[in-house]
């Protein structure tokens, strides 16, 4: 089994280089909104203790069974312990799995992630982020509290992998990620 997380920013191009990805490796997707609409859609509101028991029945399922590997999306504030132990948890449902874990990390300034926070594909698939000014709001704001870029060095996981994906189209980080990792 291998588990990828593609960790970055709000509206950084994950969920796309993740599809991308998905296309050209066996790999399957699990995008932070997968869970995040359906509990807006029924319940009317965000909750998040019911996003993480969902997210990990899903991670759990996954991991006991017989399939290639996935991809998980993830914001990480790294100034934010609790967000370190979460990917530690997450790690943790797969290693009894004879799990091989990869770590990529995506960058771009917020200018482009403000362009990116509005295109059809992002507001296709996380219907909770049409309403785009609001959406753009949340993206300032989160970035005036929140560290989602690692320091040089601070990471320092075996298959790790800084890209800035500012002007590289997703299919092209897909295939770097391909290559790298030999997915």
């Amino acid at each position: 089994m291998k588990l990828l997380f593609l960790m970055g920013n709000i509206a950084v191009g994950k969920m796309t280089v993740g599809q991308e990805l998905m296309k050209i490796t066996e790999l399957r997707l699990l995008h932070n909104h997968m869970v995040i609409e359906p509990i807006l859609e029924i319940f009317g509101e965000f909750n998040s203790r019911i996003r993480d028991r969902v997210r990990n029945v899903i991670l759990e399922e996954f991991a006991a069974s017989d399939n290639y590997g996935l991809i998980v999306t993830v914001v990480i504030n790294f100034d934010e312990q609790s967000d370190w132990d979460f990917l530690e948890g997450i790690k943790k449902i797969f290693e009894p799995h004879n799990t091989d874990f990869y770590y990529v990390e995506l960058v771009a300034p917020q200018e482009i992630r403000l362009q990116r926070n509005a295109t059809e594909n992002r507001l296709h698939h996380k219907p909770s982020m049409r309403h785009v000014e609001d959406s753009k709001k949340r993206l300032l704001k989160y970035d005036e509290t929140h560290r989602c870029v690692s320091n040089d060095g601070e990471i320092t996981y075996e298959n790790y992998l800084k890209i800035d994906n500012s002007d590289i189209t997703p299919d092209i980080v897909a295939k770097i990620i391909k290559e790298k990792f030999s997915l």
